[in-house]
């Protein structure tokens, strides 16, 4: 059949689908527009399309751990009335185990198989997308593993099991099984939770970040009215506080509010009597850098009803 430019653009304004799902409901219709309207609606793509554009900040993040490997998955919703929804939960809990095979590789996750279905991942999302009705989007995933050791994880605003709005996993390298390591990591984790740190030794700190805080502080000892070689020793006494704040080594344990992280390490490998290493960790923060546009709600209510 002939498919015409025309065609598929009024498919597009009448079903908000893409350009591509249009040319393939127009060539499964024989060119009706009408059935074609109805091939997108079996699919799920004209709902999705239709609010494909719509901001989704709301959600979950999820958890799994399986032996010496987890990962942590975020599953954005425009609501957090459906972060309460228990399709929504199965959805990202799922995501979150199979995340364990996809590792970070968000485009590899959308192409596996969703367990007990005939669909690939991003086919399930997008008929999830359509039967809750809102926007949804699988936005950020993060792997760990270790060796030998073990991986904790401490979830907060937590809504059921392994499902919350901040995720933490810290992997520990060991060769000690002790009850004292999993206590102390999961205290480490609650730390991550709250402090956020950006790296978890000093060299593996980003060099642009360290630069620009350098530059900073520099310009603004300068600015003071400094010479250049007691500006020099006050950047370095300056960087040393910011390691302090954003190295979690380096960083007081919010729990004992005394100890650095580091320390509290060492003095668990003394006690249980073989080297205990944290090797890595992974936080995910739902809807962390997500622009969110405000909206005053009673006008748009006035707004709305005013067109009428």
């Amino acid at each position: 059949m002939n498919l015409s430019a025309s065609m598929v653009k009024e498919l597009r304004e009448k079903s908000g689908a893409g350009m591509m799902d249009c040319k393939k409901a127009l060539i499964a219709t024989n060119g009706i527009v009408e059935d074609a309207i109805d091939w997108l609606r079996k699919q799920g793509l004209s709902a999705v399309a239709k609010k494909s554009d719509r901001i989704a900040a709301e959600g979950l993040i999820g958890i799994t751990i399986k032996g010496t490997k987890g990962a942590l998955i975020e599953v954005n919703s425009e609501t957090d009335f459906v972060a309460r929804n228990e399709l929504f939960q199965k959805f990202v809990k799922t995501c979150s185990q199979l995340a364990l095979e996809s590792k970070s590789d968000i485009n590899f996750l959308k192409t596996l198989l969703f367990p007990n279905t005939d669909k690939t991942v991003n086919q399930e999302l997008t008929n999830n997308i359509a039967t809750i009705g809102e926007n949804m989007n699988i936005r950020r995933a993060e792997y760990l593993e270790v060796s030998e050791g073990i991986l904790v994880s401490y979830i907060h605003n937590k809504v059921t099991d392994d499902l919350g709005k901040l995720g933490v996993i810290v992997a520990i390298e060991t060769k000690a099984n002790d009850k004292q390591i999993i206590e102390t990591g999961k205290k480490i984790a609650m730390h991550i939770a709250a402090t956020s740190p950006k790296s978890l030794n000093i060299n593996d700190l980003n060099k642009d970040l360290v630069d620009r805080e350098k530059n900073v502080f520099m310009d603004q000892a300068i600015a003071s009215g400094k010479p250049v070689e007691i500006a020099e020793k006050m950047v370095q006494g300056r960087m040393q506080k910011f390691f302090k704040d954003v190295v979690l080594n380096e960083q007081i344990s919010v729990i004992d509010g005394e100890s650095k992280i580091k320390d509290i390490v060492r003095d668990l490998s003394e006690n249980v009597g073989t080297q205990v290493v944290i090797k890595d960790f992974k936080i995910l923060k739902l809807g962390e850098g997500i622009e969110v546009i405000e909206s005053d709600f009673a006008s748009e209510v006035a707004a709305t009803a005013s067109m009428n």
